[in-house]
């Protein structure tokens, strides 16, 4: 049985003889009466306040939840994109790698190309020089030929002394032409 405020007024005692003085019993009642109704009234307003304050702790709780949540699953999102940048970055560096790769390869060709049309051309420049001194020579000994055909018909004529020879220099020739 819990005792209330209202039971403690409300009680009654026997009475007997030479007992408690009645009022003082009475008095003392009331008072306890009274107090104890105050510390129910503090135990309920506590009470509530307990309530609100569980309230708010179990929304601080969830909140707090909420953002352990949302910091794990951003740490989870910045690694995520961490690795991916990683992977796009090796990815990009390899492609630089196999272009660069591609590109000294197409520079060497390239170099290879330009040698072999540089030896080509020293070929056919020697024997455009070679065919250019063949006819330089045919040309000359034809005009040494003609010079002493000439030379000799002079001799006839004029009996003159022996033709001169033509002085004619070839690697001279070549080197104005060219």
């Amino acid at each position: 049985m819990k005792i209330s405020p209202v039971s403690i007024k409300r009680q009654e005692f026997s009475k007997k003889m030479r007992g408690y003085d009645p009022e003082e019993v009475q008095a003392f009642l009331e008072k306890l009466a009274d107090d104890i109704d105050e510390l129910l009234n503090e135990n309920e307003e506590l009470n509530v306040v307990v309530e609100t304050l569980n309230e708010k702790l179990t929304e601080f709780q969830k909140i707090e939840k909420n953002l352990q949540d949302t910091l794990l699953k951003a740490q989870e999102s910045s690694t995520k994109a961490i690795e991916s940048t990683k992977k796009q970055s090796n990815l990009m560096i390899k492609e630089a790698e196999l272009k660069a790769a591609q590109i000294v390869e197409k520079a060497r060709e390239s170099a290879n190309e330009i040698r072999s049309a540089v030896i080509n051309l020293r070929e056919e420049r020697d024997l455009i020089v070679s065919k250019l001194k063949a006819i330089i020579n045919s040309q000359a000994h034809l005009l040494e030929v003609k010079v002493e055909q000439a030379g000799d018909e002079k001799v006839l004529t004029k009996k003159q002394a022996a033709p001169q020879k033509l002085d004619i220099d070839l690697d001279d020739i070549v080197d104005k032409i060219l």
